[in-house]
C-alpha cells in the first residue's frame, strides 16, 4: 500500500525584508488582478527569493478528493472520481469548483466549518444561523455585526446573538475569544499585565474591549444590554483605573453621560427582567449599545483591517494547511505574515467585494499554491510549510471523515441513478447519519496524532464495523462479492474508497491477499475493505 508521508516542520517565518505593517494600497498588485493570480504571483515570488522550485500539480484524483473535502465535506464518489479523469477540457477544475460552490452541499459544509470555529461546544443555535447566512450569501462583516450587536428586540433574531448570549457570563473569556476570532488577536495576556511580547498591547487594551461587553447580560433565552455600567481595574503597580472603550489599535470611543441607578430603580429593573423571563420576551435594547460601537469601530476604514485579515487567514488556513500568520491569533507585528502583501492583498480585495467569503474560497482553491502535490520527489530539503511549495497534508475532520467512512463503504450502484435529485437526498441522508459517528471524533488540532481512543475504536467496535462492512447489496462489501474477476474487485475498492486507480503494486498484493483466501472470500473482503478506510491516506486530505 502507498503510504502518505507526514512532516512535522516548523513554523520558520522568513522574512526576506518584507514589512510587517499593513501595507497601502499602491504598494499592492492592482485591485483587478484574479484572486487566484495574485496569489500565485506572491507565492511564486517568494519562491524565487530563495532558489525554491515548487512540486508539480497534484492528479487530477488527488485535486478532486482535496476540493471536494474542502468544499463540500466529503470524498467524490467512485463515479464521480472516474467521470472526472476522463474529461479532457482545459478548464474542468474551474467547471467542478464551481458546480461545488453552487451545491448546497457547500453551504452546509461551510456552515459546519464556521460553527466550529465560533462555538465552545459546538452550539447548535448558530447553525440556522450560519446556514441562512451562508445561503443568502451575506458578507462576513454582516455576519460580525449580527453577531456581536444584532436586533435583540425579535425571538427570531436570537440566533446569531448566541455567540454573547452563551458567553455573556464570563465577559473575561467573551473579549478573548471576540479578539481572538474575529480580529486575530490573543489578547488575553494583558488582562493581568501589558503583554510581554506586544508592546503596543496594554492591561488598558484588554479591558477597554471587555467594557464594549460589560454592559450586557444574559436574561433567559435572550441577550439584553444595560444603559449603564462601568469596568474598573487595577494596574501591576495597584493603581485602580476606569476602563475607556478601547478598541485594538487603540481609539477610544466616547459615549454619553450616564447615571448609576439607585436602589430603588435597581429593584424595579430586577422585577421588569424576571417578568420578561416568566414571559419568555426579549429586553428592552438601550438607546445607546456599547456593543453596537465595537461593530462600529471594527467597521471603520482605518481599522477593518483587523476582521479582514483575520477571516482571510483562517480561510486560508482551512485550505492550505497552515495559515499565512501563524498561530492563527498571534497577528502582530512581532509575528509576521509569511506572505504580509499577499495577507493585504487579499484582506483589500475581501473589503472591496463585501466580504464575499465564497469569491475567496474560489479563488484559494483555484491557484496554483492549492493545486501542488503534497509529494516532495526534490533531492532538496522539504522546504517549510508556510512557503507553500508543496500542500500541507491536512488530517479530515469529524465530520469530513464520518461522511467519507460512509460514503465510501456504499456501493457505487447506490448512487447510480438518472434523476440527480435522488443523489443529492443520498448525499444528505448520509450526512445525517454520519453526525452520531463524527462526535466520537476529536476536532484536530495543528500537532495531530490518531488518538488511541481513535484507534481502540475501529479495533474494538463491532458496531461501527458492522455499519460499514455490512453485506449487503447497497454496500460495497455486497458489491465487490459479487465480482468473480478478483482485479476487477480490487480495483472498484479502489475507486470506491482512495478515489483513484490503484497502482500496480497495490493491485497485485490485493489480488493474492483475495487468492490465499479463497475459502474464507467474504471475510477476505471485508478485511481488504476495512485496511482501506482505516489507512493513513484515507485519514487525510493530501
Amino acid at each position: 500500500m502507498k503510504r502518505i508521508h507526514l512532516y512535522c516542520l516548523a513554523c520558520t517565518t522568513l522574512c526576506f525584508g518584507f514589512s510587517t505593517d499593513v501595507l497601502k494600497a499602491d504598494e499592492l498588485l492592482p485591485a483587478d488582478q484574479e484572486i487566484a493570480a495574485a496569489i500565485d504571483f506572491y507565492v511564486d515570488a517568494r519562491l524565487a527569493t530563495g532558489d525554491i522550485s515548487p512540486a508539480a500539480r497534484a492528479t487530477d484524483t488527488t485535486l478532486l478528493r482535496r476540493a471536494m473535502l474542502d468544499l463540500v465535506g466529503r470524498i467524490p464518489t467512485a463515479d464521480e472520481a472516474r467521470r472526472y479523469v476522463t474529461r479532457t477540457e482545459k478548464n474542468k477544475l474551474e467547471k467542478i469548483v464551481d458546480h461545488l460552490l453552487a451545491d448546497e452541499a457547500f453551504i452546509r459544509h461551510t456552515a459546519s466549518e464556521l460553527n466550529t470555529l465560533l462555538s465552545d461546544d459546538r452550539n447548535e443555535d448558530l447553525q440556522p444561523y450560519l446556514l441562512a447566512s451562508l445561503a443568502s450569501n451575506k458578507g462576513w462583516d454582516q455576519m460580525f455585526r449580527e453577531m456581536i450587536s444584532g436586533d435583540t428586540r425579535e425571538p427570531s433574531n436570537q440566533g446569531p446573538t448566541s455567540f454573547v448570549l452563551k458567553r455573556v457570563n464570563d465577559l473575561d473569556k467573551l473579549t478573548n475569544v471576540t479578539s481572538a476570532i474575529f480580529f486575530g488577536i490573543n489578547i488575553s495576556c494583558a488582562k493581568c499585565h501589558d503583554h510581554p511580547l506586544v508592546s503596543e498591547w496594554t492591561q488598558s487594551h484588554f479591558f477597554g474591549m471587555k467594557s464594549f461587553f460589560s454592559r450586557s447580560f444574559g436574561n433567559g433565552d435572550f441577550l439584553g444590554e444595560r444603559e449603564y455600567g462601568a469596568v474598573q481595574f487595577k494596574t501591576t503597580s495597584g493603581e485602580t483605573l476606569d476602563a475607556k472603550m478601547m478598541f485594538l489599535d487603540g481609539a477610544t470611543v466616547g459615549e454619553p453621560e450616564w447615571k448609576a441607578p439607585d436602589s430603588k430603580q435597581k429593584d424595579a429593573e430586577k422585577k421588569t427582567l424576571e417578568q420578561l423571563k416568566k414571559d419568555k420576551k426579549p429586553v428592552p435594547v438601550p438607546a445607546y449599545s456599547r456593543r453596537e460601537q465595537l461593530v462600529l469601530v471594527a467597521l471603520e476604514s482605518d481599522q477593518h483591517h483587523y476582521l479582514s485579515r483575520s477571516i482571510v487567514n483562517r480561510t486560508w488556513y482551512r485550505l492550505m494547511g497552515m495559515g499565512l500568520v501563524m498561530p492563527l491569533d498571534q497577528m502582530h507585528p512581532e509575528n509576521p505574515a509569511s506572505h504580509p502583501e499577499l495577507l493585504d492583498w487579499l484582506a483589500r480585495d475581501l473589503v472591496d467585494h463585501g466580504y464575499d467569503l465564497k469569491r475567496l474560497v474560489r479563488g484559494i482553491v483555484l491557484s496554483r499554491a492549492y493545486g501542488r502535490t503534497s509529494q516532495w520527489e526534490s533531492k532538496e530539503e522539504r522546504p517549510p510549510g508556510n512557503l507553500f511549495a508543496v500542500a500541507n497534508v491536512r488530517t479530515l475532520t469529524p465530520r469530513q471523515y464520518a461522511t467519507s467512512l460512509q460514503i465510501a463503504s456504499r456501493s457505487a450502484d447506490y448512487w447510480a441513478s438518472e434523476k440527480a435529485e435522488d443523489i443529492q437526498q443520498r448525499l444528505v441522508a448520509e450526512e445525517k447519519s454520519a453526525e452520531g459517528l463524527a462526535s466520537k471524533f476529536e476536532e484536530p488540532g495543528e500537532d495531530f496524532q490518531v488518538s488511541v481512543g481513535e484507534a481502540l475504536m475501529f479495533n474494538n467496535n463491532a458496531d461501527i464495523q458492522n455499519q460499514l462492512l455490512a453485506d449487503d447489496s447497497s454496500m460495497l462489501v455486497g458489491q465487490l462479492k459479487a465480482l468473480e474477476d478478483n482485479t476487477q474487485l480490487v480495483h472498484q475498492a479502489g475507486w470506491n474508497v482512495m478515489g483513484r486507480r490503484l497502482d500496480e503494486e497495490e493491485s497485485q498484493w490485493m489480488v493474492k491477499y483475495l487468492a490465499d483466501r479463497d475459502d474464507r472470500r467474504i471475510p477476505a473482503i471485508q478485511q481488504l475493505v476495512w485496511a482501506l478506510l482505516t489507512s493513513g491516506e484515507f485519514r487525510f486530505n493530501y
